[in-house]
């Protein structure tokens, strides 16, 4: 390898100990083998009679070759066969293929922008919610709720080319940093875009690629955000959130952060603390799959808490459709028993909604609903 680092060193170890190990077994490649990594995961739905919880399993190829597998009982109760499926995903990105120097050089350099004087963090504040770049802090946000944050978004439509002189020039590795971690994650989430519409039934198991239709072809054209995130130790963390309670608005985001604890999902009516795992994502449900499933899939309901000793960088990857799509409820998932459920929208009605008075009442989601 060209530029080989530690991270290659310590997986190099890990396979002459397993080597070493495991005398007369092995891993058979292929000449033609391209090695890339996947990660296939699978459930069943209240498979076991006493708990009525479900089974999920997931497996690993390098290649052609099996290199990781595992199946066990998951903790809680999966209220349909799609929430089994999306829990068995989640289990399965633990082993998610992005290599670690990726996700830590990203924490690394949002780390030192964060640091950097406010003069030159302050270029790249906007109000304009379609900027390509936007820097904010808790002191330029809304006062109807303060939040304890600064943020940074970078818009990553392709082609790069056209955004990438418009990001920070500093420090110096963040432009390389956003794109390495921006291609990893746009990978991963097609691998779980792939997933969820096998398990909605709109595409099959062994032609997926040649199954998608021009409707379901946008997903892979879809937008793709990064937003950096840091919420700085606050003296008085009583008294005010990172982040409100909310919901997000495209198909899915990937969440990579740091050993920090703060992020909470309110699942069953209560609040409940994601526990940082080394290396791991977490994967919420947003708006636009919650429409596009006409409710097969849940949007996550979050907000993010703070502390007073500990600062906290998170940086999320937010996919959906291209900017000027419109979302709707799939025709293929609406049905005489299974009516529709959501009206259509699209990112300037999310827009117009978010500039008005109406998040006060209620969440852009629940002006989407419709009464059935």
């Amino acid at each position: 390898m060209a530029k080989p680092t530690t991270s290659h060193l310590t997986a190099a170890h890990k396979v002459l100990r397993y080597i070493k190990g495991s005398p007369g077994q092995g891993l058979f490649f292929s000449s033609s083998n391209n090695l890339q990594l996947k990660s296939l995961s699978d459930s069943d739905w209240a498979s076991c009679p006493d708990t009525r919880r479900s089974v999920i399993g997931y497996c690993v190829f390098l290649g052609n070759s099996l290199i990781s597998w595992k199946s066990k009982k998951q903790h809680t109760i999966s209220r349909s066969s799609a929430e089994a499926e999306y829990r068995a995903m989640a289990a399965a990105l633990i082993n998610h293929d992005i290599p670690r120097d990726v996700t830590e050089n990203m924490i690394d350099v949002s780390k030192r922008f964060f640091e950097l004087p406010f003069e030159e963090r302050s270029k790249y504040m906007s109000r304009d919610m379609r900027a390509p770049v936007r820097y904010g802090t808790s002191s330029n946000q809304n006062k109807d709720v303060f939040c304890w944050r600064d943020f940074l978004k970078l818009s990553c439509h392709d082609p790069l080319s056209d955004v990438l002189p418009l990001w920070p020039s500093s420090p110096v590795d963040l432009r390389q940093a956003v794109i390495n971690y921006s291609k990893n994650t746009k990978f991963l989430y097609l691998m779980l875009t792939e997933a969820i519409l096998e398990s909605l039934g709109l595409v099959g198991i062994t032609n997926i690629e040649q199954e998608y239709d021009d409707e379901l072809r946008e997903f892979k054209d879809g937008s793709q955000l990064i937003v950096v995130n840091c919420y700085p130790a606050c003296p008085e963390p009583e008294l005010t959130l990172g982040l409100p309670t909310h919901t997000d608005y495209g198909l899915l985001t990937l969440l990579f952060q740091d050993e920090v604890q703060g992020l909470q999902i309110q699942h069953e009516g209560r609040w409940v603390t994601v526990q940082p795992l080394p290396d791991s994502l977490v994967v919420n449900v947003g708006d636009h799959l919650e429409i596009f499933s006409n409710g097969r899939y849940k949007s996550v309901m979050h907000r993010v808490l703070v502390n007073a000793s500990k600062s906290r960088i998170s940086v999320a990857s937010l996919h959906s459709l291209p900017f000027d799509s419109v979302v709707q409820p799939s025709p293929k998932l609406i049905n005489e028993d299974n009516p529709r459920r959501y009206m259509d929208t699209d990112f300037a009605s999310f827009l117009d909604y978010s500039s008005s008075d109406e998040p006060k009442k209620k969440s852009f989601l629940e002006s989407r609903k419709l009464m059935t």
